[in-house]
């Protein structure tokens, strides 16, 4: 906890010295780079936004008849630009269910440097592994767990390596990976994962699908396919996934099934949501430890009592998952985004403002 206190003193006066810069001199023209990706005329905000995300409430898990209040994670989100072209991200648990602190490299889930164009980019780093699935991509506190797939509960995405990105038009990427193997640690090196993906956006659909191979051993790979579709009509949302992975291309679409439908509605001051999914497992692929059927399903309710404001966030949700984990769960709980960029600018204006 020490270490939490001072780490957000150093926030708050890094924050505080970048818009006491930015004020002395905000009309500072850009250096041109390598790249001549600057002009004097273009002026970029390059103060960074930072957050921290929160998520704790009360869970009841009526299979094991026990409850709790609990907390879901505490989370350190930095995004920010050096250039016109060059980006970063971090997203770091700073605290996890158990109430770790750790501050190593396990508990970052990203942290990237992108170069960016108009239509290309490459990023290295720590990054998640593409899988076509808004399921698997969600951010880890927008997540009910207990109604996702065997494969969100057990495949952690966090793996260093490289990606590239090909924009062939608005709303559309191409994408290629390569980071290291989620079955890969440092007592087995040389495994790694590769993945194509398409990403497509449109008024009324959105597309997310990846073709993967993860390297369990020398010259054996699970390979996999997944697609990705969400639909929009007017205030519903409708996710519609498909999953299938094999060690063996004859074992596609028989080993390893995952299938799941997921509607929703949002209004100005709300969100309700559900999910139901299926899967079935002949040949255990990615160590769940479990074969046969399993359904996962659930429905909630979220509320956001701040006017055209998303930052705090109540929510109640039931969940089961069957046979994988065999719980039944009520999950009542309140998620907080705390932007410290905007705290500290607002503290910066109001001390500049007294000393006028």
């Amino acid at each position: 906890m020490r270490k939490l206190f001072v780490f957000l003193g150093v926030v708050a006066m890094t924050i505080g010295s970048a818009l006491r810069a930015q004020e002395v001199d905000s009309t500072a023209p850009l250096q041109k780079s390598s790249w001549g990706d600057a002009n004097e005329c273009e002026i970029t905000e390059y103060i960074p936004e930072i957050r921290l995300d929160a998520r704790g409430g009360y869970y009841q898990d009526f299979t094991d008849k026990a409850g709790r209040f609990c907390g879901d994670g505490l989370f350190l989100d930095i995004n920010g630009k050096i250039s016109p072209h060059f980006s970063y991200s971090l997203n770091h648990r700073i605290a996890g269910p158990e109430g770790s602190d750790a501050l190593g490299f396990g508990n970052t889930n990203w942290l990237l440097l992108t170069f960016e164009t108009e239509h290309f980019s490459i990023s290295a780093g720590k990054d998640a592994i593409f899988v076509g699935s808004f399921e698997y991509d969600a951010y880890d506190l927008d997540s009910y767990g207990e109604m996702n797939s065997m494969f969100w509960n057990t495949i952690s995405p966090w793996q260093w390596g490289v990606s590239a990105a090909w924009y062939p038009a608005e709303g559309q990427s191409l994408s290629l990976q390569c980071l290291n193997s989620p079955f890969s640690d440092y007592e087995t090196p040389n495994l790694f994962s590769y993945a194509l993906a398409w990403r497509g956006e449109w008024d009324f659909y959105e597309s997310y699908w990846t073709a993967n191979l993860w390297q369990y051993d020398t010259g054996s790979y699970v390979k996999a396919l997944n697609l990705g579709n969400r639909f929009y009509f007017g205030n519903f949302t409708f996710d519609l996934e498909f999953a299938t992975r094999a060690d063996q291309l004859n074992g596609l679409f028989k080993d390893d099934i995952t299938a799941m439908f997921a509607p929703s509605y949002e209004w100005e001051w709300g969100r309700a949501f559900a999910k139901y999914g299926w899967e079935r497992i002949t040949v255990d692929t990615m160590g769940y430890d479990f074969t046969g059927d399993n359904m996962f399903y659930g429905l909630g309710i979220e509320f956001f009592p701040l006017k055209g404001n998303k930052d705090i966030r109540i929510h109640t949700a039931w969940m089961s998952n069957t046979n994988y984990t065999g719980c039944h769960v009520l999950d009542i709980g309140l998620t907080w985004k705390m932007n410290l960029t905007e705290a500290g600018r607002r503290l910066f204006n109001r001390l500049t403002n007294r000393q006028k």
